[in-house]
Order: C-alpha cells, then structure tokens, then sequence
C-alpha cells in the first residue's frame, strides 16, 4: 500500500471503531494492559474503545500543572486519565486526524456531569501526528498509545521530531506501542487488517531508537513488557476472553490450534469437551475421537455434524470441514476475526496469526536534550 492508500484505510477504520459500544471489551483489554480498575472508574466508560497496547500514563510521572499531549488521542481515553493527574491548573491535549473519533470525544466532554468535575482543562484538536497545529515548546510530556506503528514508515521520523518541537526543554516521551520482534514476511505487511490492526506496519526497535535519537532525545528506553496480543482476538464483546484449548487434530503446534481457536473453529475452551451428543467435540461415548487424543473425530470417512451447542456451530447448520489432522475449521466465508471490535475480512492473515510471535507491545520513554 502507498502512503495515500494506507492513510484511508486508517481513516476508514477507526471510523468505524469511534462507533462501538462494548464498554465490556474495552475494560477487559485496558485492564490485560495494565490499565487499573481504579483508573477505568474515574474516566467516562465511552472513552474506552478498547484500542490500548499499554498504559503510557505508567511511565509519564504527570504532575499537577503540566502540560501534557496526546498523540492519536481517539475517544479520549488517556486524555481524560492524563486531565485527572494534571489537575485544573494543568492543560491535557488530545489529537486526532480523525473527524469521527474527534466527534466523539467531544460529545463525552460535553455531556460528563458536574460531578465528574471540571473539564475545560482538556481540549482536542484535528491534525496528523507528522504536523500538528500546536506551538512549539507546548508540552512537559508527549503520550501515545498505539498509534505511531499507523504511520507510513517514510513518515515516521517526522513524528518524532514533532515530538522534540513541541516538548519544553527537558520534557519526556512516554509511549505505548507495537514494535515488530523480527522482519515481517510481505504476505503480512501487505494484510490490510493487519496493518489498521496496529500490526503490520510495526517498527522494529532499531529503528525507534535511531529515529528518537536523531530527533534530539537522550535517555532513551525501550522495552518489552510481553503482554499478550492475542488478546484483541481472544475478547468476546462482553468482555470473556475466549477458550484457548489445544486443538483435537494430533500433530497440530500450538500456534496454529491457538489460532484455529480465535477464528471459532471447533478447537475452543476445554469446556465444550462436554457439548451434547451431535456436537463437532465429541462426547465422552465418542471413543474413536477420544483415542485421536482430541475433541474432535479423528480423520476418517465420517464427518463430524454440527449438532445443538456444537462448537462447530448452532444446531443443524453447515456441516463444519476437516482439516487433514482431523480437526474441525470454521467455514471459510464466515468473518475469522475482529479488529478492534470492526470484522476483518475472511481473506486477512489476522485470525489466522499468532501476534505474539512477530510483534510485541513496548514502552518507550526518553527526555529532550
């Protein structure tokens, strides 16, 4: 994708994201990121879309009277966080390039009672992250919660230098992102999904610190905190992280039942094990599956029928596939996945992919010279 193209892309999906209502999801992948119960309760619930790598507030050190900014604020989740530790006397600033998620944010500043307390301290303002229409010297502390891997990478260098422009003499950054752990293959760079996933067009660190450090930054940290990717997968709507049972087909590694999983096949939590007689995982009389050391029938002439409850699928649907293990797999025209809540298309590598394995989620922090 070029430059042009990726930027719609971006627009186009976050758009549709700055639209879900799953307050459930949004908590439960804050919180695997290290977000506080405490924290999520003093910030409007519609802030919190679910869009979290990490938690940049854990390394800001925000002090009352600060100014601070945020780039690729959203909904306005870390912003009104960021409000909370600057207090009144202080300025939190968000920016987005996106009109939706900026509507949004606004509407939630407006509409917050009196006594959730002030907010004319907290402001929004539209612009690309690679030129935003801020004075320079702005800010004590820069923010960013993973949105920097969206930028196309020959215009990543300018982010950073914004960065130094509008950070006062010894102002800091403090960044939650995800970096890629080894070079992608281009069958995933060019994954549509996997891109406006924050996937795709991840940096590697080299690159972060070489940017950082030609922008003017010094003190620079990177660091892997291995929290789990496979978490935006993994979420139900209601906020249930998904079974990640092994699947029943012998041989299977880890990482392809893992996926199979995700995607809804019949690979799920150990607790469909019990589904009722017709079910795709074999009930306990089913000796033959259960000698394939799986929950599904092991390879043969027979095909396992979606029955009531089934994990293949709801009673008297589609008859689920085989693959050549022996394991059930959800049709392939049904979604395989969710991208922040937004289906991805059945042809994505997303649901099909072990995040963690290529990608990681990073705290970064470093101070201007």
């Amino acid at each position: 994708m070029d430059t042009t193209e990726i930027y719609e892309k971006v627009r186009e999906h976050y758009s549709s994201a700055s639209r879900m209502t799953s307050v459930k999801y949004g908590e439960t992948v804050a919180k695997s990121f290290g977000y506080s119960a405490d924290e999520l309760a003093n910030i409007p619930q519609d802030a919190n879309l679910g869009l979290s790598c990490g938690n940049p507030l854990a390394i800001a050190s925000l002090k009352e009277g600060e100014t601070v900014i945020d780039l690729g604020s959203g909904a306005g989740f870390d912003v009104f966080l960021a409000a909370k530790k600057v207090g009144t006397s202080g300025r939190a600033i968000g920016v987005d390039m996106n009109d939706d998620m900026l509507a949004r944010a606004e509407r939630i500043k407006s509409s917050q009672p009196a006594s959730y307390g002030p907010t004319s301290h907290i402001s929004f303002v539209k612009s690309n992250i690679t030129s935003i229409d801020l004075p320079s010297e702005t800010a004590d502390c820069i923010i960013s919660n993973c949105v920097i891997n969206l930028v196309p990478a020959p215009e990543k260098p300018a982010v950073f230098r914004e960065m130094h422009r509008l950070l006062k003499p010894g102002g800091r950054v403090a960044v939650s992102d995800i970096l890629a752990k080894k070079p992608f293959t281009e069958e995933l760079k060019r994954d549509v999904a996997l891109y406006v996933g924050c996937v795709a067009g991840a940096s590697e660190v080299r690159e972060y610190e070489t940017w950082l450090r030609e922008a003017g930054f010094k003190d620079i940290m990177i660091v892997d905190t291995n929290a789990d990717l496979n978490v935006y997968l993994e979420t139900n709507e209601d906020g249930e992280r998904k079974g990640m049972g092994l699947c029943c087909a012998p041989g299977l590694d880890p990482a392809e039942s893992e996926s199979a999983a995700a995607a809804g096949g019949c690979c799920g939590p150990a607790k469909t094990e019990s589904t009722s007689d017709g079910g795709c995982c074999a009930p306990k009389k089913t000796e033959s599956a259960q000698a394939s050391g799986g929950c599904c029938a092991p390879k043969s002439t027979e095909t396992p029928q979606a029955g009531s409850g089934g994990c293949c699928g709801p009673a008297k649907t589609a008859v689920a596939e085989q693959s050549a293990g022996g394991c059930c797999v959800p049709k392939s025209d049904e979604p395989k996945a969710t991208v922040c809540g937004v289906p991805a298309p059945s042809s994505s590598l997303l649901g099909k992919t072990n995040l963690n394995e290529w990608a990681g989620s990073y705290k970064i922090f470093a101070v201007k010279n």
